[in-house]
């Protein structure tokens, strides 16, 4: 894969109040223009380790951004519907996770169409946000994706998790990559990513970073599409 994607003095501006949906944090309160935001971003679930992973963020009061594979919704419906229902930003990662400049044009709208029904059959919400398998883009992908009301979710850094597949590794990757308003690409089907995160987490409030959704980072200003960020 290629480039994929990270609160003391602050805390207490974190743990904001849940809203009237039960588990989801009031994120909107947050202003990425005045306080330090970084999105963490998890690829090619949902996976058996993402409810550990929701877990956490839960009791945190942190949201992440996940780029759903249409295969793994079908397997872990009842994942996507609890991502959704806890505030976390979702996006399409495609069907099959084809490496899309080498498709026709059909074959990438059949790969786009098709995962943006099962995440709405489980959401009741269309996916806006899109990322390309590895990374792997041109203007015609883009132009695609754009022609279905979608903007391209790209990233500012990767921690290769999938390849680190080491706790400690992945944990510095992290350290390594993070920065305000960064987009930092992860995988929540690498085991080890999961069981990183309580300490990744930890250090990154202790530095003051505020973990949002994407659409949050950008200040709500919305997102074109069409459009790749960041």
């Amino acid at each position: 894969m290629v480039i994929h994607g990270l609160l003391a003095a602050s805390l207490a501006m974190t743990a904001l109040p849940a809203t009237g949906v039960t588990g989801v944090q009031a994120s909107a309160e947050v202003n990425c223009s005045q306080v330090k935001c970084l999105a963490l971003t998890f690829d090619d679930g949902p996976s058996v380790y993402t409810p550990k992973l929701l877990d956490l963020f839960k009791k945190e009061r942190v949201k992440a951004t996940f780029f759903l594979v249409g295969e793994q919704v079908e397997k872990y419906p009842s994942i996507v519907r609890r991502e959704a229902a806890e505030g976390h930003a979702i996006g399409n990662h495609t069907y099959s996770h084809p490496s899309l400049p080498t498709l026709l044009d059909n074959e990438i709208l059949d790969e786009i169409h098709t995962t943006q029904e099962l995440i709405q059959k489980q959401t009741g919400k269309l996916p806006t946000m899109f990322r390309p398998p590895y990374g792997a883009t041109d203007d015609r992908v883009l132009g695609l994706a754009g022609s279905q009301d979608m903007s391209q979710v790209l990233w500012t850094g990767t921690t290769l998790d999938w390849k680190l597949r080491n706790v400690e590794k992945i944990k510095a990757a992290v350290f390594r990559l993070a920065k305000r308003d960064g987009v930092i690409l992860m995988h929540d089907v690498v085991p080890q990513t999961v069981q990183a995160m309580p300490a990744i987490i930890k250090e990154l409030k202790k530095h003051g970073y505020h973990l949002v959704t994407v659409p949050t980072l950008l200040r709500g200003k919305g997102m074109e599409a069409g459009v790749s960020y960041p």
